[in-house]
């Protein structure tokens, strides 16, 4: 018997079209490229929107929603093996906690791990009053960006610096292997990771979410 074949659901919907050309050609002539660079501005320009945003000190940024999650539960220490409280997680949360060896539990004594917010072009207006209602859930912010249409990308947020190295030591070409790139000389021996992933950002990609989160329109 023959499959039906279903359209696939557009990542970015039709009337957010003229919204993503022009930050895609504000960007594009903008000089912006792929690259590891040590004065990159992008990705730092990104993480200073997502800061004042969540009104958070420090912001890690990756290239996947699960790079995200990585972080923010390594980053306070869930590990194979331990638990985390995760209110209506996911499949692919689950998946994934499931994979790194981290059980879920809905104890209402223990605190969220994370709080996550999914932007998309549909709920931007609205994303400061989301981050006022989530704030004090729990200690670090997932923000999920990836269904503004640029490609996967994700951050956290946290006040807790220890958190943020942890994440970002987690990265290759994070923070701390640009230093060592640069000087060769290692940085930050305590925070080595068991294994790093390759989470690193593209400024491209980088350039394209803060022109959207800098353009957005607010919902009073």
């Amino acid at each position: 018997m023959a499959e039906t074949l279903l359209k696939p659901e557009a990542a970015i919907e039709k009337e957010h079209y003229f919204s993503t050309s022009f930050v895609l050609s504000r960007v594009l002539n903008s000089g912006v490229i792929m690259s590891i660079e040590k004065n990159d501005h992008e990705l730092k320009g990104l993480e200073k929107v997502i800061a004042k945003l969540t009104n958070t000190k420090y912001v890690s940024l990756f290239n996947s929603f699960t790079g995200a999650v990585h972080g923010a539960l390594w980053g306070q220490d869930f590990d194979y093996g331990s638990t985390a409280r995760l209110d209506q997680a996911s499949e692919q949360e689950r998946k994934f906690t499931k994979w790194l060896g981290v059980n879920l539990v809905s104890d209402p004594l223990a605190e969220q791990a994370y709080t996550l917010i999914s932007v998309d072009g549909n709920n931007l207006h609205l994303l400061d009053q989301t981050v006022r209602a989530s704030a004090d859930l729990s200690p670090v912010f997932v923000l999920d960006f990836t269904g503004l249409g640029f490609g996967p990308v994700a951050a956290i947020a946290a006040n807790d610096e220890q958190i943020w190295k942890k994440a970002e030591r987690l990265k290759i070409f994070g923070a701390y292997d640009l230093q060592t790139m640069w000087t060769q000389e290692e940085s930050a021996p305590e925070l080595q990771p068991a294994i790093q992933f390759n989470y690193r950002l593209s400024p491209l990609v980088a350039a394209c979410v803060k022109i959207s989160l800098l353009r957005r329109k607010k919902s009073s």
